[in-house]
């Protein structure tokens, strides 16, 4: 029988002979690198320029997730999600980032946090690295709601059990990359070793370290 191959990703630069950047937004921006292959040719490749994310999967004590509705115009789609946002200041600690982003989308606060997974979003396209947390231990954070404008403001709020999310993932009717991710492998956290074997909260993050 043949013998399973441990595989892991492992960070390498290729040479660049020119970078260009021929757009900047707001808050990200586009970059045109010439890239030397391993042919020795050189080939331009375009991505997008951008500072990171954070996201929550906020599991209560019925096993229900905090999800929310947002319009998302480049796909044309209002998307149930969980609650995420940009990490906004270079080397801001994600998880402090998280905290705040399940105050401000869902009003909740957790007392227990733990790392989901780290991914890259788009990688043939973007530098995009998303951290999705585990949030537990959940009860209604104290003070006003946070202040709501633009796509925003026509937000939806809801708890969904985890069967459901997973389920309307593999049926193909919910969509949102940290939903889909977070809400796969929660379950299959449970069904193996467990929650508590997840990496801790402040586990180190080479994408965007802190």
């Amino acid at each position: 029988m043949e013998a399973y191959v441990a595989i892991k990703d492992t960070p390498q630069e290729w040479q660049v002979t020119e970078s260009v950047t021929p757009f900047e937004g707001a808050k990200t921006s586009v970059r045109t690198d010439r890239v030397v292959m391993p042919d020795g040719s050189v080939a331009g490749r375009d991505y997008q320029v951008h500072p990171g994310s954070v996201a929550v999967l906020a599991l209560d004590d019925r096993s229900c997730v905090a999800v929310l509705s947002q319009y998302r115009h480049p796909v044309r789609h209002k998307l149930w999600e969980i609650p995420a946002g940009l990490l906004d200041v270079p080397g801001e600690n994600p998880l402090r980032a998280a905290q705040r982003e399940l105050y401000e989308e869902a009003h909740i606060k957790a007392g227990d946090w733990r790392v989901l997974a780290d991914v890259y979003t788009s990688p043939g396209g973007s530098d995009e690295a998303v951290r999705i947390f585990l949030a537990r231990d959940l009860s209604e954070s104290e003070g006003e709601r946070f202040a709501v404008s633009e796509e925003e403001a026509d937000m939806e709020h809801a708890r969904v059990p985890l069967a459901e999310l997973v389920r309307g993932a593999l049926a193909g009717e919910l969509h949102n990359t940290c939903l889909v991710i977070g809400a796969l492998a929660l379950a299959a956290a449970q069904a193996g070793d467990g929650l508590d074997a997840l990496r801790p909260a402040e586990a180190p993050w080479p994408a965007r370290p802190f």
